[in-house]
C-alpha cells in the first residue's frame, strides 16, 4: 500500500498552447529551477546555457503528444502551482535535469562544434557572482545528490509540502524520494538564498521569443544567434581583444577577504577583563558576552544577512551610516536571547550592527538589521547600547565599567531615581520608550554610574543612546544639581524633534536670565544643541522659559536651526527673541544674548535697542521684528532663526 502522500490526485489535461503560455509566463522561475538542479561542478556559463535549454525543450513532449495530463497539487501553495500548464513544464524540467548521464552529455557537447539548433537563444553574459552565503549553498548543493537538490529546490523555491515533493520526484523518475528528502534535510543553508540574484540565469533580462513566431522564423533566429556568438567571443577576448585591458577581477572571481569577514570563526572576541588595562576605553574594549556566543549557525546567519540582506529583512540605519557588508572580521559584542528574540551585536570600528530574529524560530520568517555609526566613541559615549526594543520596552547592554544603572524621570527633577536590574551579562530590564506615550507625561532616562562619573543617557530611537549634558558649549558636563535637573525637566519634551537623527549628545545651556517687564519675575534663556555622530546635521533649539508653578512645563521655542555653529564649541554664543504677553495683557519683544554681546536692537515694525545683552521693547500683537546684536569686538550678528 502506498503512503498517503503518494496517492493519486486529480488529473488535468494540458495542450500545447497551455504549455507554451506557462513557459513564457514563468520562464525565469523554470530556468532558475534547472540552474539549481544541474551539477554545480559544471562551469556557471555552461550551466546557464543548459538551464535555458532545459526550459525551452520542456515543450518537446507536448508537441509530440499534442496533449498531456498532469496531477493537480492537493494543497497548492503558490498560484502558479495550481496551473496545469506550469506543473507540466516544471515536471519536464525536473525529469530532464535528473536524467542519468546529463553531466556526460554536457561535457561531450563542449568538445564538439555547436549543434544545428543552439541550446539557448540570445545569451551572452554570466549571472551575478555570489557572496559567502551563495558560495556556501553552492558547495552544499554540489555535495548533495541530484534528487536531494531537487527536493531542496521544490521545498524552498516552489513551497511544496513534503508529500507533493515526493510525488514530483517519483514522476521525474527518482527511485527513492524518501531518501532524497532525508538528504535534503542535511542542507543547512536557508531557503531564502534560492531567490537571490546569484541563482537567477535571467538576471540580465534574458527571455525567449514568442514561441509560435519562433517556429515560423527559426532560420532568422539561427542566423541572429550565430552572429551574437561571434560578437560575444570578440568582446570577451582578453588582452588583445576590443577595448582596454580591465584591472578588475572577473565577475565570477572569489574574494577571499570578503569570505573571511563572513566566517564566524574569524570574529574578533575580547576577554572579560581586557578593558581594565586597555589603552582605549570605548566599544573596542567591550568583552564578548551572551549565552549564544558559540552558536555558529546563528553567527553565520547574522553575518550573511549583514552582507546581503534579503527581502524578508527589515533594515534601519541612522543618517549617514553606510549599510554595506563588513570591511573585515568584526568584533563580536553580544550574542544571546533578549525577550522573544535572538540578538547579535557586532562592532567594526565604524558601526555597531544589531541582528535580531525570532528566538528558536525559522529565520526565513523575518529578521531585523540595524546600523548605527559610532566612530570616535569615548568612555562617555560608549556606556550602553540598545540590545532589544519590543512592546515591553527598551533593554540596554551596558559597558563593563558601568557599576550601577538607575532610572530617572526627567520630568520629575525632585524624585529620586530607582534602580534598574541587570543580568550578569550586563543586559538591563525593560524600560519604557520615552517617546512611546502621548502628552509627554514622563521621560525615563538612564543614569550610568562608573568610577566617579554619573552619566545621564536617553533613548532617541537608535542603537546608541544619546548622552545628556549641561553647561557652556566649550565645557559641557554631566547633569548634576537641582537647577540643571529643573532645566532639563522643561527641555525633555523637546527631544522628539531630534529623534532618529543619529544624535550622539544633547547639551542644554542656560545662557541668560532676564527680569520680565511689569515685575513678573525672571525668565531663563536656554540653547539646546544636539550633536550627531557624523558631525553634520546638528540641530539647535533656543528656548524661553518663563516662571511656572509646574516644573515639567516645556519652554517656548524661540528659534530653530540646523547645521548651525551657534551654541557649539566653534561658535559658543546665542541670541534669540520672542514676542511675549504679560499677565496684564501688554505685548513686548524680549531678547537675550550670551556674554559675547555688547548691545541688541530690533527693527522692522518694532524699533528699539539696549546696551548689554538683554532687551525688552513694547510691541503690538502679531509684530514680526528683526533682531540682531553687536558683539564686544564690534561685529554685528543676526539672531538664531
Amino acid at each position: 500500500m502506498r503512503p498517503p502522500s503518494e496517492l493519486p490526485t486529480a488529473v488535468a489535461p494540458v495542450d500545447v498552447e497551455q504549455a507554451e503560455a506557462a513557459l513564457v509566463e514563468h520562464y525565469p522561475r523554470l530556468v532558475r529551477i534547472g540552474y539549481l538542479l544541474l551539477p554545480p561542478s559544471v562551469s556557471r556559463g555552461r550551466r546557464v546555457l543548459a538551464a535555458h535549454a532545459l526550459a525551452q525543450r520542456s515543450l518537446q513532449a507536448a508537441h509530440r503528444a499534442g496533449a498531456a495530463a498532469v496531477p493537480l497539487p492537493r494543497r497548492p501553495g503558490r498560484t502558479e502551482s495550481a496551473d496545469p500548464g506550469y506543473a507540466y513544464v516544471r515536471r519536464q524540467v525536473l525529469r530532464r535535469a535528473l536524467a542519468p548521464g546529463r553531466l556526460g552529455r554536457l561535457r561531450l557537447r563542449s568538445r564538439r562544434l555547436p549543434p544545428v539548433l543552439p541550446s539557448a537563444w540570445g545569451l551572452r553574459l554570466l549571472p551575478h557572482p555570489g557572496g559567502a552565503g551563495a558560495l556556501a549553498l553552492e558547495r552544499e548543493l554540489a555535495a548533495a545528490g541530484a534528487p536531494a537538490r531537487a527536493a531542496f529546490v521544490l521545498r524552498g523555491l516552489e513551497g511544496l509540502a513534503d508529500g507533493e515533493v515526493r510525488r514530483e520526484l517519483a514522476a521525474a523518475g527518482v527511485a527513492d524520494p524518501h531518501a532524497a528528502l532525508t538528504e535534503a534535510d542535511g542542507i543547512t543553508a536557508g531557503h531564502a538564498l534560492l531567490v537571490s540574484p546569484e541563482f537567477d540565469p535571467c538576471s540580465l533580462q534574458a527571455r525567449p521569443p514568442d514561441l509560435p513566431r519562433r517556429r515560423r522564423r527559426a532560420r532568422t533566429a539561427l542566423a541572429a544567434f550565430a552572429a551574437l556568438l561571434v560578437c560575444g567571443a570578440l568582446l570577451g577576448m582578453p588582452g588583445g581583444g576590443w577595448g582596454r585591458v580591465s584591472l578588475s577581477a572577473p565577475l565570477y572571481a572569489r574574494n577571499p577577504a570578503s569570505e573571511a569577514a563572513l566566517d564566524p570563526g574569524a570574529l574578533h572576541r575580547v576577554a572579560a577583563g581586557f578593558w581594565r588595562h586597555s589603552a582605549r576605553t570605548d566599544f573596542t574594549a567591550w568583552p564578548t558576552r551572551g549565552d549564544r556566543t558559540q552558536d555558529t549557525r546563528l553567527l553565520r546567519r547574522a553575518l550573511e544577512v549583514w552582507a546581503r540582506p534579503g527581502a524578508g529583512v527589515r533594515t534601519s540605519a541612522t543618517p549617514g551610516t553606510p549599510v554595506g557588508p563588513p570591511m573585515g572580521a568584526p568584533q563580536l559584542l553580544y550574542a544571546g536571547e533578549v525577550g522573544e528574540s535572538a540578538v547579535v551585536l557586532f562592532h567594526d570600528g565604524l558601526r555597531v550592527v544589531r541582528y535580531a530574529q525570532p528566538r528558536n524560530a525559522d529565520p526565513s520568517l523575518g529578521a531585523a538589521l540595524d546600523f548605527a555609526r559610532v566612530d570616535g566613541a569615548d568612555e562617555a559615549s560608549s556606556g550602553a547600547l540598545v540590545v532589544g526594543r519590543t512592546r515591553d520596552g527598551v533593554r540596554y547592554l551596558t559597558a563593563p565599567w558601568v557599576r550601577g544603572v538607575r532610572v530617572r524621570d526627567l520630568l520629575a527633577p525632585d524624585r529620586a531615581p530607582r534602580p534598574l536590574p541587570r543580568s550578569p551579562d550586563g543586559v538591563t530590564g525593560a524600560l519604557a520608550d520615552p517617546a512611546a506615550g502621548s502628552g509627554c507625561r514622563a521621560w525615563p532616562a538612564v543614569e550610568l554610574s562608573g568610577g566617579e562619573a554619573v552619566r545621564l543617557v536617553t533613548d532617541l530611537g537608535e542603537l546608541a543612546p544619546a548622552r545628556l549634558t549641561s553647561g557652556a558649549p566649550g565645557s559641557p558636563h554631566d547633569v548634576a544639581g537641582r537647577a540643571e535637573r529643573e532645566s532639563w525637566a522643561r527641555t525633555a519634551c523637546l527631544l522628539p524633534a531630534v529623534r532618529s537623527h543619529g544624535v550622539r549628545s544633547v547639551n542644554s545651556w542656560a545662557y541668560a536670565r532676564q527680569p520680565l517687564p511689569e515685575g513678573d519675575g525672571s525668565a531663563q534663556w536656554l540653547c539646546t544643541r544636539a550633536e550627531t555622530w557624523r558631525g553634520t546635521g546638528s540641530r539647535v533649539i533656543a528656548q524661553f522659559q518663563e516662571p511656572s508653578a509646574r516644573p515639567q512645563v516645556p519652554g517656548a521655542v524661540a528659534a530653530r536651526a540646523e547645521d548651525s555653529p551657534e551654541c557649539g564649541a566653534r561658535t559658543p554664543r546665542a541670541l534669540a527673541g520672542v514676542l511675549w504677553k504679560s499677565p496684564g495683557g501688554r505685548w513686548y519683544v524680549l531678547a537675550a544674548g550670551s556674554t559675547q554681546f555688547a548691545s541688541l536692537s530690533t527693527s522692522g515694525g518694532v524699533t528699539g535697542s539696549a546696551r548689554g545683552r538683554l532687551l525688552a521693547v513694547p510691541a503690538a500683537e502679531g509684530a514680526r521684528p528683526r533682531l540682531d546684536g553687536r558683539l564686544k569686538d564690534g561685529s554685528r550678528v543676526a539672531a538664531l532663526h
